[in-house]
C-alpha cells in the first residue's frame, strides 16, 4: 500500500479544516437569504454575524467594519481604488504606491491608472526600502497617497515592516491598505497595531474554504464612493450580492480554531530543522529572506543550476507537494519578480521552491520532504553529471 501523500503548499491554500467543514454543512441545511425578515432568514443571517465576530476579534476591528467578499483578490481590488473618502477628505486618491514584491493581485488588480502608480524597492533581506519610501512620498508630497503593503511576503515568508510604513504615510497625509492574506494565522495582524486603515484576509490560507475573504477597515468612516459591485445593498453597500452563507460560517470557523489552538506556535521550529537538513544535503544551497523576520511556517531557498521545476517533478513523484512560489503563477517558467526585487541572480531565481507549513502538519511529513529531497538532488546532479561527460566524450 503506497505512503499517503505530505502536502507542505499551505501558503497557496491551506486544506480544510474539520471544523470549517462542519460549519459549513450545517450552513448548506440553512435554506433562507440572510436579507429575509422571517426565521430562515434570520438564521442565515445569525451565521454571517456570528462570523463576522470571529473575524473582527482575530484583527482587532469592529465587527461592523469587516466586509465579506469572495476572496482576497476581489477584497484587493475593493480597497485599492482612488475613491476613497475619508474624515479629513472626499477629494479621490491620486497616488498608489505599490512595495516591488506585492501580490499579483495587487500589482495588476487596482483600480489606479497606470501613470498614478510607483513602485516602491525592496533590500536585499526583502523588505521594503523604507529610506526609499519617505524619498517617494517627499516627491509627491502634494498628492493624496495610498500605499500597498503586504504584512508577509507569500513567497519569502519575510515580515514586513508595516507600522514603520504607516507612520510614514499617515505623516504625509495618505492610507495605508495592508495585504495581510498571507500573515493571518501566522503572526498577530492587529490592524491598529500595524498602523493599517485598510487590511485583507481571506479564509483559504489558514483552513477556511475557498471564495471567502473580507476586507476590514480601522475606522468605520472611511467611505468606498465607487465600489466595485453594485446591487441590492448587501454588506452595508460596500459588497452587493447575496451572501455565501456557508463560505462565511467556514471563515468564522477556521478563525475560531486559530484562536483556540494557535497552531503556529512552534513551526519556526519545524521549519529551522527543515533548512537545517536541506543545508546538509545542500551546502550551496541559499535561503532567501533568512536575514529578515520571517514566518514561522515557510521557507523559500534555491540550488544554483537546480531548475525548480525539475526538482518539483521529482518531488510529486515521492509523493511531496511544494511550490515554486505563488500559485498564481506557478505554471508560468519565468523567474520571481520578488527575488528580482531582492537582486537574487536570475539562475539562482529559477531554482526557488517553497516550502509551507499548516494546520495539519506534522515532524514526520518535514522528515519524508528531506528524504526526498536528498533523493532528488542527487538524482538530479547525478543525470547533470553523467550528460556533462557524455558531451565531453563526444567531443
Amino acid at each position: 500500500m503506497s505512503q499517503s501523500r505530505v502536502y507542505l503548499d499551505h501558503n497557496a491554500t491551506s486544506p480544510l479544516h474539520p471544523a470549517a467543514k462542519a460549519a459549513m454543512w450545517e450552513a448548506l441545511e440553512q435554506n433562507g437569504n440572510a436579507s429575509s425578515v422571517h426565521a430562515e432568514g434570520r438564521a442565515a443571517r445569525i451565521l454571517i454575524e456570528s462570523a463576522r465576530i470571529e473575524v473582527a476579534r482575530l484583527i482587532g476591528a469592529r465587527p461592523k467594519s469587516v466586509f465579506f467578499t469572495s476572496g482576497g483578490t476581489e477584497a484587493l481590488n475593493l480597497g485599492l481604488t482612488p475613491f476613497i473618502s475619508t474624515p479629513a477628505s472626499s477629494q479621490p486618491f491620486d497616488m498608489l504606491l505599490v512595495a516591488a514584491g506585492e501580490h499579483a493581485a495587487v500589482r495588476s488588480g487596482h483600480r489606479f491608472p497606470p501613470d498614478q502608480v510607483e513602485e516602491v524597492g525592496l533590500t536585499a533581506s526583502g523588505i521594503i526600502d523604507l529610506s526609499a519610501l519617505h524619498a517617494v512620498l517627499e516627491k509627491h508630497r502634494s498628492r493624496r497617497v495610498m500605499l500597498a503593503l503586504q504584512a508577509a511576503n507569500n513567497e519569502t515568508g519575510v515580515v514586513q515592516p508595516v507600522a514603520e510604513a504607516a507612520a510614514a504615510v499617515h505623516a504625509a497625509g495618505g492610507l495605508l491598505m495592508c495585504d495581510a492574506v498571507q500573515a493571518a494565522g501566522k503572526i498577530e495582524c492587529n490592524i491598529s497595531r500595524l498602523g493599517a486603515d485598510i487590511l485583507v484576509l481571506s479564509a483559504h490560507k489558514f483552513g477556511g474554504p475557498k471564495g471567502a475573504g473580507a476586507l476590514c477597515l480601522a475606522d468605520d468612516r472611511l467611505h468606498f464612493a465607487m465600489p466595485l459591485l453594485g446591487g441590492g445593498g448587501q454588506e452595508r453597500g460596500v459588497r452587493a450580492g447575496t451572501e455565501n452563507v456557508a463560505a462565511i460560517a467556514g471563515f468564522g470557523a477556521a478563525v475560531s480554531v486559530l484562536e483556540q489552538n494557535q497552531y503556529m506556535r512552534g513551526f519556526a521550529e519545524l521549519r529551522d530543522q527543515l533548512e537545517a537538513e536541506v543545508a546538509r544535503v545542500a551546502d550551496d544551497t541559499v535561503f532567501f529572506g533568512c536575514e529578515a523576520e520571517r514566518l514561522p511556517n515557510t521557507s523559500c531557498f534555491a540550488l544554483d543550476g537546480l531548475e525548480a521545476q525539475v526538482l518539483l517533478m521529482f518531488l510529486d513523484i515521492e509523493g511531496i507537494a511544494v511550490s515554486s512560489g505563488s500559485a498564481c503563477s506557478s505554471g508560468k517558467v519565468k523567474p520571481s519578480h520578488v527575488l528580482a526585487a531582492m537582486g537574487v541572480p536570475k539562475s539562482l531565481a529559477q531554482g526557488a521552491m517553497r516550502v509551507s507549513l499548516g494546520w495539519n502538519s506534522r515532524a514526520e511529513d518535514v522528515e519524508r520532504f528531506c528524504k526526498a529531497f536528498e533523493k532528488a538532488v542527487k538524482t538530479v546532479r547525478v543525470r547533470r553529471l553523467t550528460q556533462t561527460r557524455n558531451v565531453k566524450s563526444a567531443a
